[in-house]
């Protein structure tokens, strides 16, 4: 079965963010580096993922999450 951008577009919203996303993508989706996200992964430090095998794998909806619980609302404010 093959999808194309408009199926994509038009998926349900919970449908896209429980998708897997590659590290690239993950990247390009928190604006960082891949080998930022890959150094974050090593450390424990960056969001949740999948491995299979040697395939790495994220959800937006995990990237969301992890990228909410850093938001804060000045540069001094101490982390929760």
């Amino acid at each position: 079965m093959q999808t194309n951008a408009a199926d994509t577009i038009n998926a349900p919203a919970s449908e896209f963010l429980d998708s897997f996303i590659d590290e690239a993508k993950a990247a390009d989706f928190l604006c960082q580096s891949v080998r930022t996200v890959q150094k974050w992964r090593v450390t424990g430090f960056g969001p949740k993922f999948y491995k299979s095998g040697r395939s790495i794998r994220y959800r937006r909806r995990d990237l969301l999450t992890w990228g909410d619980e850093r938001r804060r609302k000045s540069t001094s404010a101490s982390a929760l």
